[in-house]
């Protein structure tokens, strides 16, 4: 079954909103992993407006399932932070500095020697690599030359496009999971997934072997409690 990596990030901006420490992101991390998330997922970037750098050494000391970090490899401060805390996981995504969130995957094909390099750092260290990347038949297949294990898919566009026509919605994705599955690529996906359009992308690509959400998940638990929440997400993804 797909598993689902809780992103705690959301629940860090609220602490870092009236300084202090509540809520405590070591014990969100812990009932995250109680409550049935196959994985916990932090973006720490470089001005620490949401997930600081001390929280993922924490985290690392407590976390029992996956540990996925997800940031910009371009930012020595991050590729020293994963190698020093060496999570089951590491993501690269292409993010500008004091960027909003992730709206784009990498161009691979322009990056390639670059992501050859970033990724063999990572993985002789026996970290698992994805690459962030959108739909896009050649960015998957030049990413599959840079060593990454994983791709994960963007899904905002899924996302958007669901809310209009879900057939349309998810053809590109469909393709793009084939393309990865065909040249031995994990997959992943993650983005504005949410339990009205998570089963749907499950169910059409079956093969998917991660989802990383947190807005929306940490969304529904203000209105239907945490444990709940991840419950209603893990059901989505079983088909």
């Amino acid at each position: 079954m797909t598993k689902l990596s809780v992103n705690i990030n959301k629940f860090a901006t609220l602490r870092n909103s009236r300084g202090g420490n509540n809520p405590d992101l070591i014990k969100i991390a812990m009932d995250a992993q109680r409550f049935g998330a196959d994985g916990i997922t932090v973006h720490p970037r470089p001005d620490e407006r949401h997930i600081r750098y001390n929280d993922v050494r924490e985290i690392k000391k407590i976390i029992t399932t996956e540990f996925n970090i997800e940031g910009n490899c371009t930012e020595q401060k991050f590729v020293d932070l994963v190698l020093e805390t060496k999570p089951h996981q590491v993501t690269l995504v292409p993010d500008a500095l004091g960027q909003l969130t992730s709206d784009h995957g990498w161009n691979t094909i322009q990056n390639k020697n670059y992501l050859i390099n970033i990724v063999s750092v990572f993985k002789n260290a026996g970290i698992r690599v994805s690459l962030f990347v959108d739909p896009v038949i050649e960015m998957i297949e030049a990413a599959a030359q840079t060593g990454t294990d994983r791709i994960e898919l963007y899904t905002e566009g899924y996302a958007k496009e669901f809310l209009i026509n879900k057939e349309k919605a998810i053809t590109a994705y469909i393709s793009a999971a084939t393309t990865a599955k065909e040249l031995g690529l994990g997959l992943n996906a993650g983005h504005d997934l949410d339990l009205q359009n998570l089963k749907y992308f499950s169910q059409n690509i079956p093969w998917l072997d991660e989802v990383s959400i947190g807005h929306a998940l940490v969304c529904d638990s203000i209105y239907l409690g945490f444990e709940n929440t991840i419950q209603m997400y893990k059901r989505q993804l079983i088909s």
